[in-house]
């Protein structure tokens, strides 16, 4: 009978333990052998190893079971053959220990071997049934790994940048032939990444989700392909907390907020938008997002204040709290007060990191910044003097890693509670002068120690500001 050997690391492990120093050289140089003989017979089914007769496994998901049909072999249960030596001879002992080693020893190897034998899958779960990951790289890939994560509470899944019109014969199916399966699923936190979507998928997609308890969806270098469906009467969709769109394409055009923002049931909170192409909407049929309160609009270099002033349709938020550009292509903060006295948003907190940032030009219109506005985040902006015509009062204003030679006077500050100056030169003269870095737009490559240059993002620095995250 084969017999089943589990957990082969454990019982490895305890074994070589024990094992002394003289005997674990011995032990080494027999896997050398032995490993270099099995790289040239691995497809054999009959062993060369005296006392086995065969190796076989079988997969188990990611687990490959191994069994060992054995022939006189001790290590696995069975009693020594009769011993050819005379009894009460010390070859009887000796011809035991020798079948015996052997299996024991390919327990040890066992590990070893399974390396080359196991198939990685496209799909991983960890130990907790917590977080899943997939990524279907393969010509032909095994779609079907993905219910492993059919437990799991943050889910990612990437196609391998494959186009995946397969599904649409899916797509008219009526949702409730599997709204009960959708309920039962555990996801909050979805991620769909790399692959060539149609729109009439995306829409099926967004309607699936609608009977599940997803919370945060991201969608990231995907290009949504072909004409938009029909919209739906009621926003059928999931009812998202967090929309992070990284890196999406549409077929559509300026149109695609509108279209997909249909899909959604109201109570949006976070909305971000990197990488856009482009990143304008169709303001007048865009709906208002009643609950959104942080807008982030960040690693889009090609917006500027001319593009945020098209992105910010008009008095379509109303509860906006928070509102981040960083990497957005802005050149002055005067720019930015302007596009949002245009839009009648009233944020608290504005961020204006990593931004090439210069003084405003003499003549420049004025602008009256919202008296909401409390925080102020100008750090890694490459800043040799303070910006003329900030806000009159702030609670906070960063200023952290820029190029100031000298302390700001008073005169030139606003009143301001919390003020952050660190990374600055004048305050470690003998440091090296800070250069340019092209690559970050001219913001300065400097403080190292700062939550926002590790790669913290927008978002979940804003939220911290603002107890988005308690």
């Amino acid at each position: 009978m084969p017999y089943k050997i589990l957990p082969v690391t454990v019982l490895a492990t305890s074994f070589i333990a024990k094992l002394p120093g003289r005997v674990l050289t011995a032990w080494n140089s027999w896997v050398a052998e032995r490993w270099g003989s099995y790289q040239g017979s691995q497809r054999k089914e009959q062993s060369d190893i005296p006392g086995l007769h065969k190796l076989s496994g079988r997969q188990r998901g990611q687990i490959r079971v191994w069994s060992l049909q054995t022939s006189g072999c001790g290590c696995a249960g069975r009693k020594p053959e009769p011993s050819l030596s005379p009894p009460g001879r010390r070859g009887s002992e000796h011809q035991t220990t020798m079948v015996r080693a052997p299996c024991l020893l390919l327990l040890l190897l066992l590990p070893v071997l399974c390396v080359s034998e196991i198939a990685l899958e496209p799909c991983e779960v960890d130990d907790d049934d917590f977080r899943c990951f997939c990524n279907f790289t393969d010509p032909q890939p095994e779609w079907s790994s993905a219910f492993q994560c059919i437990s799991a509470v943050e889910v990612e899944i990437h196609g391998g940048g494959r186009s995946l019109e397969q599904f649409l014969k899916g797509a008219d199916t009526d949702p409730k032939e599997y709204a009960d399966m959708v309920k039962a699923l555990r996801v909050r936190r979805l991620t769909v990444a790399s692959a060539q979507v149609p729109a009439v998928l995306v829409g099926a997609f967004l309607r699936a989700l609608g009977y599940s308890r997803l919370k945060e969806l991201t969608l990231q270098d995907l290009e949504v392909t072909g004409a938009a469906p029909p919209p739906p009467l009621d926003a059928t969709g999931p009812a998202l907390s967090t929309l992070i769109l990284r890196n999406v394409s549409w077929a559509t055009g300026v149109a695609w907020l509108t279209e997909l923002h249909q899909w959604l049931k109201p109570g949006l909170k976070v909305l971000h938008i990197a990488q856009a192409h482009p990143l304008a909407f169709a303001c007048a049929q865009l709906r208002t997002f009643p609950a959104l309160t942080t807008l982030d609009l960040s690693d889009n270099p090609r917006l500027g204040e001319h593009g945020l002033t098209a992105a910010l349709c008009p008095h379509k938020f109303p509860a906006l709290r928070a509102l981040v550009l960083r990497n957005a292509g802005i050149e002055t903060p005067n720019g930015v007060c302007l596009a949002m006295a245009v839009a009648g948003v009233q944020p608290q907190h504005l961020d204006l990191s990593r931004n090439s940032l210069r003084v405003t030009a003499p003549g420049a219109p004025g602008c009256v910044w919202p008296s909401t506005l409390n925080s102020l985040n100008l750090s890694f902006a490459g800043l040799e003097q303070v910006p003329k015509g900030l806000p009159a009062r702030l609670s906070v204003l960063d200023l952290r890693c820029n190029r100031l030679n000298r302390e700001p006077r008073p005169e030139e500050l606003p009143k301001v509670s919390n003020l952050t100056l660190d990374g600055n030169p004048f305050l470690d003269p003998e440091a090296p002068n800070y250069q340019e870095d092209p690559t970050k737009s001219g913001v300065v490559p400097a403080c190292a120690h700062s939550a926002l240059a590790v790669g913290m993002s927008g978002t979940f620095a804003v939220l911290q500001r603002v107890g988005g995250f308690v």
